[in-house]
């Protein structure tokens, strides 16, 4: 077996199991907020879509994706970031989810044969980044991203011969689990020191399509590389998912778009992995993008659960309304792993704790004293499971 496989922690899920092993939850209803799994009803927009392409299983897809569908997605995409162009040949991917993709592209993109490559992550973070540069042969390196710098990245963490050997910075704007927005002074940083240094920079970007103003969309990782006067984004390529948008986590649905050269070598290596997306999902994944009405009313689902949930969690935890996403990042009086599991035994609802999301780093984990609360089931059960909380603590 691959000895890097040895490297792998556990996924935070199966120390979640771990934790909650013995537990004994009071005798009322199940409310899980532990996993992001979006919750709302798919659209009915897809399924139409699917079954009218059902035929399409009798073929192989190609793993560039049909014209259509890149199509679509260029047109979303420069709609949303106000974008002049975007070349649907040369600088968009349909990809299995943004999941597969942000792990395969560290195995396209990093040169092992270098002398002890990096890759950078955010810290808290989403496990496959680790994953990802422990299994191209690179070492992850971490940025705390921590309440006394507002959930930014230190970049100044790193000295120049730590940059030097950087190969990928992976970023996560909207983040998870913090919901912080990269402001465009902070991309231009990230940008310069792409540009000094020459690595890649992967913008995960799945959590774009829920935020609480519609007259101000989260700042796309795209959109700041055109509004800096970088033609063709250079070094830089995001991810982006149907999952959280359409509320379809099973459909496995994404694209990844920027430098044509990343994503001519990215497209290569992915003709040997054997990801091509069925032409079902390309149709369905064409109707959610061309549809925007129903992503609206979703943000209306997740703006009112924030509404209600945001006040009356706040006399009991530190906790405030995010830039972006469906989380809230909550400070806890003592260790959260303690707390997500006294609170399971109590309440029975399911809260991750932050440590598990997160890397001992420049003296701490920056997750610890944290947990992550996720928004996704119904209104109701949300201000159920917040009102359990609430009482629980008090």
């Amino acid at each position: 077996m691959n000895p890097l496989l040895d490297l792998l922690q556990p996924y935070p899920f199966e120390k979640l199991r771990a934790l909650f092993n013995g537990v004994k939850p009071v005798d009322l209803p199940a409310i899980r907020l532990s996993i992001g799994e979006p919750q709302h009803a798919t659209p009915d927009l897809i399924f139409r879509a699917m079954s009218d392409a059902f035929s399409g299983l009798a073929v192989y897809p190609t793993t560039a994706g049909t014209d259509a569908l890149r199509q679509t997605i260029a047109d979303w995409t420069m709609r949303r970031y106000r974008l002049p162009a975007l070349d649907w040949a040369t600088q968009v991917l349909p990809v299995n989810g943004s999941r597969e993709a942000l792990f395969s592209f560290a195995q396209a993109v990093v040169d092992a044969s270098k002398s002890a490559p990096l890759v950078v992550c955010p810290n808290p973070f989403y496990q496959i980044y680790e994953g990802a540069a422990l299994l191209a042969g690179a070492q992850p390196v971490f940025l705390n991203q921590t309440p006394e710098n507002d959930f930014g990245f230190d970049l100044d963490a790193l000295s120049a011969d730590e940059w030097a050997r950087v190969q990928l910075f992976y970023v996560c704007s909207p983040g998870n689990p913090t919901g912080r927005v990269l402001s465009l002074d902070e991309w231009k940083a990230l940008f310069e020191l792409s540009d000094k240094y020459g690595f890649v920079i992967a913008a995960d970007e799945c959590y774009s399509e829920i935020y609480f103003d519609e007259a101000l969309p989260p700042l796309g990782a795209l959109e700041a590389a055109h509004k800096l006067g970088r033609s063709g984004f250079p070094r830089l390529v995001v991810f982006s998912s149907l999952s959280k948008r359409s509320n379809v986590p099973g459909l496995r649905s994404g694209f990844v778009a920027g430098d044509a050269k990343v994503l001519a070598g990215f497209l290569k290596y992915r003709t040997y992995h054997g990801c091509a997306m069925s032409t079902t999902v390309q149709a369905a994944s064409i109707a959610a993008w061309k549809d925007e009405e129903h992503v609206r009313a979703n943000r209306v689902m997740y703006r009112e659960k924030f509404d209600a949930l945001v006040p009356l969690l706040s006399p009991v935890l530190e906790v405030s309304r995010p830039d972006a996403g469906f989380y809230l990042w909550a400070r806890t009086a003592g260790d959260d792993a303690e707390f997500a599991r006294d609170l399971l035994a109590a309440t029975n609802v399911t809260v991750l704790p932050g440590q598990y999301l997160a890397r001992q780093a420049h003296g701490r984990n920056p997750g610890q004293g944290f947990i992550r609360i996720a928004l996704v089931a119904t209104g109701q059960e949300c201000l159920t499971a917040a009102q359990r909380i609430v009482d629980h603590l008090k």
